[in-house]
C-alpha cells in the first residue's frame, strides 16, 4: 500500500511538473491575451496628477473661451471683437473636441459645463455693451491667452503624458494667433 501512495505521489507530481512548468510545450497563441491585457493596461496607464489638472483647466478655458465668442458675436459693435469672437468659438470648439477624445481615452473627467463662477463672470459681461463690451472683453481676451500661452508652453516641456503634451504643443501655435490678435484689437480700441 505504502508503495501504490508513493508511486501515486510521484506521478502526480511528474505530470503537474509536466504541466505547469514546461514552456516548451506552451501555445503561444493561447499567451496573446495575457500579452493584449498586458499592452491595454501599458496603454490605459493612469494619468498622473499635473496631466490630469491640466487638461481639466484646459477644458474649462476653452469652454469660457467659446461662451464669451458666442457673447461676442451677439453683442460687439466692433465687426473685428465680432470676427475674433467668431474665432474663438471655431478655435476651441476644435481643440475642445481633441481634448474631450484623448481625455475619454485617458478616463480624464471633464467639466460638462461652465463653473458658478465662470457663469457669475460671464454674465457680468453680458451686462455690457457697445463699446464698454468690446472693451471689456478684448481686455479679458488678451489676459487669457497671455496666462494660456504661459500655461501651454508649461505644459509642452513639463507634462509626463505623452499625448497631453503632443495636444498642448500643437494648440500652442494658435493661441498664439488669438493673443496677438487680441492685441491688435486692443491697441485699435484705445
Amino acid at each position: 500500500m505504502k508503495k501504490l501512495m508513493l508511486v501515486s505521489t510521484i506521478a502526480l507530481a511528474a505530470w503537474m511538473t509536466q504541466s505547469c512548468g514546461n514552456s516548451t510545450n506552451r501555445n503561444p497563441q493561447s499567451e496573446k491575451p495575457v500579452d493584449s491585457a498586458k499592452d491595454l493596461n501599458e496603454i490605459a496607464k493612469p494619468v498622473d496628477e499635473n496631466s490630469s489638472k491640466f487638461a481639466v483647466d484646459a477644458a474649462n478655458g476653452g469652454m469660457m473661451e467659446v461662451a464669451m465668442g458666442k457673447l461676442a458675436q451677439e453683442k460687439a459693435s466692433n465687426a473685428r471683437v465680432k470676427a475674433f469672437g467668431a474665432m474663438m468659438v471655431t478655435d476651441h470648439t476644435k481643440a475642445g473636441d481633441q481634448l474631450k477624445e484623448l481625455a475619454g481615452k485617458k478616463n480624464i473627467a471633464l467639466p460638462a459645463e461652465l463653473s458658478t463662477q465662470e457663469k457669475n463672470h460671464l454674465d457680468d459681461l453680458g451686462k455690457k455693451s457697445g463699446k464698454d463690451f468690446d472693451k471689456s472683453y478684448i481686455d479679458m481676451m488678451v489676459d487669457d491667452h497671455d496666462k494660456d500661452v504661459k500655461e501651454f508652453e508649461k505644459a509642452s516641456s513639463d507634462l509626463t503624458d505623452p499625448d497631453l503634451k503632443t495636444w498642448a504643443t500643437s494648440t500652442l501655435p494658435t493661441l498664439k494667433v488669438h493673443q496677438d490678435s487680441a492685441r491688435v484689437i486692443q491697441k485699435a480700441l484705445k
